[in-house]
């Protein structure tokens, strides 16, 4: 295992590429489980949320477009119990802030991890 203080030696060719990403995050419906915890949250049992997005991705791919592209009207057509605030659920930045508990992926979570190695080392 690498120590920390080692890493930009150890790594020094690695270099984030921030627009490749986003484009990535753009393939496979990254953000389908987003949605299915979006309709979960308003009430919707997971059986039938998963449903839904089985239908909104597979609409989705028909039209060569991600799930956060199709117009609300088309999404709503799936579920009563999609609104405009489904648009914050379908990005990345809020797929990422919803998992908001230990070993989660919201910005204080990893902030909470990252402490939290720092104390162990």
């Amino acid at each position: 295992m690498v120590a920390p203080r080692d890493i930009d030696r150890e790594f020094p060719a690695i270099e984030p590429r921030p627009e490749r990403m986003r484009a990535a995050l753009a393939e496979g419906f990254a953000t389908a489980t987003d949605l299915a915890d979006y309709l979960v949250r308003k009430g919707l049992p997971f059986r039938d949320a998963h449903e839904v997005v089985a239908r909104a991705v597979r609409e989705a791919e028909s039209a060569g477009m991600d799930l956060a592209d199709l117009p609300l009207e088309r999404l709503r057509a799936f579920s009563a119990l999609i609104g405009p605030d489904v648009r914050e659920a379908l990005t990345p930045e809020g797929s990422v802030a919803a998992r908001s508990h230990v070993g989660g992926t919201a910005p204080a979570a990893v902030r909470a991890a990252i402490a939290r190695a720092r104390r162990t080392l």
